[in-house]
């Protein structure tokens, strides 16, 4: 199968950037290798994570369309109350993580809506679910990708002009032979000041299962999973109590702090805020990542709110599962890690009665389409990286080194991003590292790979470091640089030129950055101040 833009992962990087292709003309064909498109949003179960500013500015127009298409779902087709339907600034869940917590599957619909006319017309083809197993290469440029089906293993050949990586690990990089990174690099080499000595290319992020969960009358409890004993014993050195307890640390001061975990709180969702410049959020785990909140709704709607479990205590932090032979073996221990979790947050989790256990407790799979309850995918926070043309480092937006003189004002600008640089517990046994950020940009320099031509990462895999990765790995992050990187195939098709061209160009990087402003991507920022 052929076509001009080839996009290897429907997660919301792939999304966009097969949008940006096709609304320039172009034909695509998008892969996924899960049931639902939408990656981070939909089949990991993530609730979006976003920056204070998300109602004014600082994402790109396609993706306020999806966020006006998910609220305005909420409104045409939910029986939300009156003053619910009236709130301009809807919050479904009134989880305090973001000002849009929402179920995923609301934003597969939205996600496919937005598809739909492309592929009525046959311009874009969606394959579903395969995964890349195999691709070829001439010199500096892939020419073919072989996917395959995951449940019949059918192999198909693609071949495209331009081939895009929006898979959650760069699964194409060592595929194609592209130069990447993987894990902490040396801070000999990259200068940051959160980096260590000696590079450590498998110390990586925690993965994470999330699931969903309401509290209803009744005994919800199921079987104990087999490796129960061993998480509920489990104690990272750094944690300060086991992991399965209302014990976590701070991410911004590492001391210890205490969790509480209240179902079904007769809160007023019209008065939550949710601001990340003020607080993590995190300090009540029942409202944190709610994706549901009862009295939104006509009386009757929920038996309860719904909860997203995304929290703490489901960090897999024991093994990467990059490039190393057991990496199945990881998967399926992160698994039973939210597993244990839920069965924990059941049987034995302190209440605030003094009791223990929330045997009301319901997994919720038939909200993240899966028949085990878990996410259809793990959350992968980190991917493997190019080594690009330019790459992010910690002290090009870091409050810290930067202070009032904000990011670096990239040139080459292609989006802009904010999040605070937030690493997760690693592989190789380190705390939390959480870094104030001054609002940045994303570089076109950091999209563009040292030596393959015709390969553009559209994802969490473009030119960052370990720390780098930290900030840019959200959810409207991933979603500009894909939208920027379909956006230069098609601008590179209809000019008959090339990525590294356009960059080192001034005239081209003109045109091109004309074009993303004509499509609603902001390249700078106003005058605000990193958190």
């Amino acid at each position: 199968m052929h076509t001009d833009v080839l996009v290897i992962g429907g997660g919301l990087g792939g999304v966009a950037a097969a949008l940006a292709a096709l609304r320039a003309g172009r034909s695509v064909i998008l892969t996924e290798e899960f049931d639902w498109l939408g990656g981070q949003l939909t089949s990991q179960a993530v609730p979006p994570d976003e920056h204070t500013w998300v109602e004014q500015f600082g994402v790109t127009a396609s993706y306020r369309t999806l966020r006006n298409g998910i609220r305005d779902y909420y409104r045409r087709h939910y029986p939300l109350t009156a003053a619910s339907r009236a709130s301009a600034n809807l919050n479904p869940g009134a989880g305090y993580v973001s000002k849009l917590c929402h179920e995923p599957r609301v934003a597969l619909a939205v996600l496919e809506s937005m598809l739909a006319p492309y592929r009525a017309s046959r311009r874009l083809q969606v394959l579903q679910p395969y995964q890349p197993v195999a691709a070829d290469t001439d010199g500096d440029r892939v020419t073919a990708v072989t996917v395959q089906h995951r449940d019949t293993e059918e192999r198909l050949t693609l071949t495209a002009p331009y081939v895009l990586d929006a898979t959650e690990t760069g699964e194409l990089l060592p595929l194609t032979g592209t130069e990447y990174v993987t894990g902490f690099e040396a801070q000999g080499e990259t200068g940051e000041p959160s980096a260590p000595a000696e590079a450590q290319p498998l110390n990586m992020q925690a993965v994470s299962y999330c699931f969903a969960v309401d509290h209803v009358e009744g005994d919800q409890v199921g079987d104990k999973p087999a490796n129960y004993a061993f998480w509920r014993n489990y104690q990272p050195s750094f944690w300060g109590d086991r992991l399965l307890s209302w014990t976590a640390p701070n991410p911004r001061t590492l001391e210890s702090s205490q969790r509480t975990f209240t179902p079904n709180p007769d809160d007023d969702p019209l008065a939550v805020v949710a601001d990340q410049r003020r607080t993590g959020g995190d300090t009540n785990l029942w409202t944190f990542r709610r994706i549901a909140a009862r009295r939104h709704f006509v009386p009757g709607t929920y038996e309860s709110d719904v909860c997203l479990v995304n929290w703490p205590m489901i960090d897999y932090f024991e093994g990467p599962v990059i490039d190393v032979p057991d990496a199945a073996k990881h998967l399926a221990a992160a698994r039973e890690l939210s597993q244990s979790v839920l069965y924990w947050l059941q049987t034995e989790a302190p209440r605030p009665d003094g009791g223990t256990g929330f045997s009301g407790l319901r997994l919720r799979g038939d909200l993240v389409g899966s028949a085990d309850g878990l996410a259809q995918a793990p959350y992968i926070r980190e991917s493997r990286r190019i080594k690009a043309e330019y790459t992010i480092v910690e002290q090009d937006l870091s409050v810290a080194v930067r202070g009032a003189q904000g990011a670096v004002e990239y040139d080459d600008s292609v989006g802009v991003g904010m999040y605070r640089i937030d690493l997760h517990p690693s592989t190789g046994g380190d705390n939390y590292i959480d870094v104030a950020s001054s609002p940045f940009r994303i570089p076109l320099g950091a999209l563009i790979p040292q030596r393959v031509e015709n390969l553009l990462p559209a994802n969490k895999n473009l030119g960052t470091t370990h720390i780098t990765n930290g900030c840019y790995r959200l959810h409207p992050v991933e979603w500009n640089i894909g939208e920027s990187a379909g956006a230069l195939a098609a601008f590179c098709l209809d000019r008959g030129t090339a990525p590294r061209a356009v960059r080192n160009t001034p005239a081209l990087l003109a045109e091109f950055q004309d074009v993303l402003v004509a499509q609603g991507i902001e390249l700078a920022w106003p005058d605000v101040t990193g958190y």
